[in-house]
Formats: C-alpha cells, sequence, structure tokens
C-alpha cells in the first residue's frame, strides 16, 4: 500500500519567522530608513560579531557577495591558483573566477564530508604557488580545523572560511566562521537564520571590514561629491532585509535544536538499515544540524546512472539509490534533494585541476565510476563523487512534525524492501 501524500508540501529547509522580524521591517518603514544605513544594520553586525567571536561583521546583500569581496581581501589576482573545497554549492567558487583566479579542487574526506586535510597537504605540493585556501562546512558541520589550520599555517595559506552553511556550528567551543582570516555566513531563504536574502562577511581586522564596507557602496571616497577612486558594488545590506534577520537572530539556538532532534530522529528510524547519517566528529564539533543526510551503503546501492540532467535507476529487492529514495520522497510531497555534486564534475570546471589525498585526481577518471578507483587504504579515492553517488539530502524543516517525519522514514525504509 503506498503511503498517502501531505496536505502541504514538506520542504527541505524553509523559513521559520517568529513575529518580531515582522517589528523591525515596519520600524525600518515607519523611520524611512529603508536603505543600506539604520538601526538594523548597525545591530545585527553588532550580535553577529559578538556570537561568531569575531571584532566585526559587515552586513552585505548576499553571503556570494561576502564570499565576492573575500577573494578582493585575500589578494587575488588573475591567474591565481585558489585551492577550494570541492564538494560544495558552486557560489563558494564562484567568485575566486570573478577575480580571474583559478580554483583548484580538493577532495573530500568522510569524518566529515568536508576538505580532506591529506588532500590539501598534496594540493600544496602539487600547486606550491597557491596561498588561499576557501573551505566550506558542509551541511552545518564543521571541517577538521586543526589539521586545516596547520596547512594553510605551514605553508602561508589565507584561509576564507564559507560557514555560509554553519552558522552556530562550533568546533572545540569556537563558532566557525571565526578560525579563517576572514569568515562569511549567509542568510538565504533556507538557512538557520534568514533574512529572505543577505548575508555576512566577518573579520578581526577593522582595515578589512573598512575596505569591505567601502567596496560594497560602489567605493565612495569621503569627499562632498561623488568621488570614485577603486572598482566598487552594490553589496552592502538594506535595513528592510537586517530587520529580517534581527527578528530571527534571537532564535537561533531553538532552530538548532529544532534541526538536532530531526537529525536525531532520522538516525533512530533507519536503524537496521544499509545507511549512515551525514557524520560528525562529537569530541570536536557540535554541528547546527542544516540538513540531515544519508548516505547508503556500497553493498546496498541499486544501479544509478546520472547524466548531465537525468538521472535513471533500477530498483533491487533490498538495495536502494538516491534516486529512488527522492523519487519515494517527492510522491509524498516532500522536498530531498541530492548531495552537492562536486565541483570537479561540473561542466564549467571539468578542466580545473582535482586532487585527492594520493595527488593528481584528473588521472583516475574524466568520466568517474564511484568507487571505480580504490586508494592504499581501501576507499575510493574520488571521495566526493562517491558520497555525491551514494548520498541524499532528505526532508529537514523545523516545522516538520514528528508525524510527518515518521511517514518519511517509512518511505525509505520501503524503498530497501
Amino acid at each position: 500500500m503506498s503511503l498517502v501524500p501531505f496536505e502541504e508540501k514538506v520542504w527541505l529547509s524553509s523559513p521559520t519567522m517568529h513575529g518580531d522580524e515582522l517589528r523591525y521591517v515596519t520600524e525600518a518603514y515607519e523611520t524611512n530608513w529603508m536603505s543600506t544605513v539604520g538601526a538594523n544594520i548597525n545591530e545585527i553586525e553588532r550580535q553577529v560579531a559578538e556570537k561568531v567571536g569575531t571584532d566585526h561583521a559587515v552586513a552585505l546583500s548576499a553571503g556570494t557577495s561576502a564570499l565576492h569581496l573575500a577573494m578582493k581581501l585575500a589578494g587575488i589576482k588573475p591567474g591565481d591558483e585558489v585551492l577550494c573545497s570541492d564538494m560544495t554549492f558552486s557560489a563558494t567558487v564562484n567568485p575566486v573566477v570573478y577575480e580571474g583566479g583559478a580554483p583548484v579542487f580538493v577532495d573530500s574526506e568522510y569524518e566529515t564530508w568536508n576538505m580532506d586535510p591529506i588532500a590539501l597537504e598534496k594540493a600544496f605540493e602539487l600547486h606550491p604557488d597557491a596561498k588561499v585556501v576557501v573551505l566550506a562546512h558542509l551541511y552545518g558541520t564543521p571541517a577538521k580545523l586543526d589539521e586545516i589550520l596547520a596547512i594553510c599555517d605551514a605553508h602561508g595559506a589565507y584561509l576564507v572560511e564559507d560557514a555560509a552553511e554553519s552558522l552556530g556550528a562550533s568546533y572545540k567551543g569556537r563558532q566557525t566562521g571565526s578560525f579563517g582570516n576572514i569568515g562569511v555566513v549567509s542568510f538565504n531563504g533556507n538557512k538557520i537564520i534568514t533574512g529572505s536574502a543577505g548575508g555576512m562577511l566577518l573579520t578581526d581586522s577593522k582595515e578589512d571590514a573598512n575596505r569591505a564596507r567601502k567596496w560594497s557602496t560602489q567605493s565612495r571616497e569621503n569627499a562632498p561629491w561623488y568621488q570614485h577612486e577603486e572598482l566598487g558594488y552594490n553589496y552592502r545590506m538594506s535595513n528592510v532585509i537586517a530587520g529580517v534577520v534581527r527578528g530571527q537572530l534571537p532564535y537561533l539556538e531553538e532552530h538548532i535544536a529544532q534541526k538536532k532532534a530531526i537529525y536525531e530522529r532520522y538516525k533512530e528510524g533507519f536503524k537496521g538499515l544499509p545507511v549512515s547519517m551525514n557524520p560528525f566528529d562529537a569530541s570536536t564539533s557540535e554541528p547546527n544540524f542544516w540538513l540531515s543526510c544519508i548516505i547508503i551503503d556500497p553493498e546496498a546501492m541499486a544501479p544509478q546512472v546520472r547524466g548531465e540532467q537525468e538521472p535513471l535507476y533500477k530498483s533491487e529487492p533490498g538495495k536502494s539509490s538516491p534516486t529512488e529514495i527522492l523519487d519515494a520522497i517527492a510522491a509524498l510531497n516532500a522536498e530531498g534533494r541530492p548531495i552537492w555534486k562536486p565541483m570537479h564534475l561540473q561542466p564549467i570546471f571539468r578542466m580545473n585541476p582535482f586532487v585527492t589525498r594520493e595527488g593528481n585526481g584528473r588521472r583516475l577518471t574524466n568520466a568517474y565510476i564511484a568507487g571505480g578507483s580504490i586508494g592504499k587504504d581501501g576507499r575510493p579515492l574520488d571521495v566526493g563523487s562517491d558520497i555525491f553517488q551514494r548520498g541524499l539530502c532528505l526532508p529537514g524543516d523545523n516545522k516538520m512534525t514528528p508525524a510527518q517525519q515518521d511517514r518519511i522514514i517509512e518511505a525509505v525504509r520501503r524503498c530497501f524492501e
């Protein structure tokens, strides 16, 4: 018997509003501070810097805007090689290209799904002129920061920390976004705290914060007329968007607790299935649990092929595939998603270098077969591709009820019958 679809869609991660947002937006409206200055902007910059533990925060129109200005602060010039997280959303990497940089993709590891420190060290061996690392904390889980920071320090590298998905997550008691030379967070509509849009650049450098603010307002000079001496951008956050963020921020810990409860219910509900949840090291990290994901055990993978835009799969008793599970979730009127497709597999970046822990990943395969290349430790060399092939993101909206989640769990379990 098929499961009855939900009357209202259960989302992957939609905004959760509380009412305070409207109060601050109305305040901006009533005081006529509708543009890129105002009390809301000042207050969220203060609150986020205090929460994350940086000296300065600059409110911008998007996390991508913050990443772009971070690349400018890092001094990326045309032709510079930049070592980047491979399994991430393209917004992590695109700003490197905005400045003419050449992304070099660094493979993931299985313990956190983030950048592999061993592969990062190998990337510096193969690309010794690289002086900037762009690290993303995937799905709200901190990367192996001790190892990555040590490698960056040893090579004199500038670290841009993309914490767009990990606001509120911590590593050894310290918030993500505070470890790099520059940190970035996002307030996009599906993030754990939203402004409908918006982002923030985080830094301990007053000079860098001032430069970012200037660039974000078209690089206007302190003159009685419009004077411009360097390239600028229209990147500053509006006081209206900042009002939404201001109303959201007091609920960050509540949202994290709700997301964690969803993760734990999935983990309990999938006991006995040949799957595991997106991992983290509990001895060092406390994720914000932004998204709950699963990865299917290799021996339980049913046949699945993904073209550029269309997948094909075959059902087999006792086995399943991400595409089959996502179809079952969609049939319930719920939203799941594939894992981020690694950047080195994206058509736009297929000519860029890709580094695994054993060296040049491009020599392994151009048209990859997940798990087809095995390293000395018995694991696939192309870890990101393997996670992409076997993993998926589950509905994780913090307004989802336990009863709704139980039906999603049941739908997943039926895929393995």
